[in-house]
C-alpha cells in the first residue's frame, strides 16, 4: 500500500508494451459482496481464492500485474509468483507510506486509531516475503 505499486506498475507495461493487471483490481471484481468501497485489507480473499488468482498469472505472457492484498505474503504463493514471473518489490517508509495514502477515504487502515502503528506492524509482518523477491 502506497508504495505506487499500480502506478509503476501501469509506467512500465505501457514501456514494455505489455498488458497490466492489478491483482486488488481482479479481487474487487471477484469479490461476493461487490459494493465499495472494498478492500484486500480488510476483507481479505480465502487462500483458495488467492491461489487461484496467482495460478491465473502463470498463464500470462507479456504482462505485467500489481499484487496487493497480501498477495505475495504467502510462501506458496510467492513460490508460485517466483517461478513463472520476476517478482519485484516497491519499497517505502511508513513515514512515506502514510504520507500518500492518508487523504485517501478508500484505505480501511485509515480508520485504525493508530494508522502509522498497522503500516509498520504490516511492514514487519510481510518484509520476510518482500525481502524474497527477485528485485527490491
Amino acid at each position: 500500500m502506497g508504495t505506487g505499486k499500480s502506478t509503476v506498475g501501469r509506467l512500465v507495461a505501457d514501456q514494455l508494451r505489455f498488458d497490466f493487471l492489478d491483482t486488488d483490481e481482479l479481487i474487487e471484481a471477484r469479490a461476493a459482496n461487490p459494493l465499495r468501497p472494498f478492500s484486500p485489507m480488510k476483507a481479505r480473499p480465502p487462500f483458495a481464492r488467492m491461489k487461484k488468482i496467482v495460478e491465473e498469472l502463470s498463464a500470462r505472457r507479456q504482462h505485467r500485474h500489481s499484487t496487493g492484498g497480501g498477495l505475495g505474503a504467502n510462501e506458496a504463493n510467492l513460490a508460485s509468483l517466483k517461478q513463472h514471473a520476476l517478482v519485484a518489490c516497491l519499497w517505502a517508509s511508513p513515514e512515506k507510506i502514510w504520507e500518500r495514502v492518508r487523504s485517501q477515504t478508500h484505505r480501511p487502515l485509515l480508520k485504525e486509531a493508530d494508522p502509522l502503528a498497522k503500516i509498520r506492524q504490516l511492514l514487519a509482518s510481510r518484509e520476510p516475503f518482500y525481502k524474497q523477491a527477485t528485485r527490491c
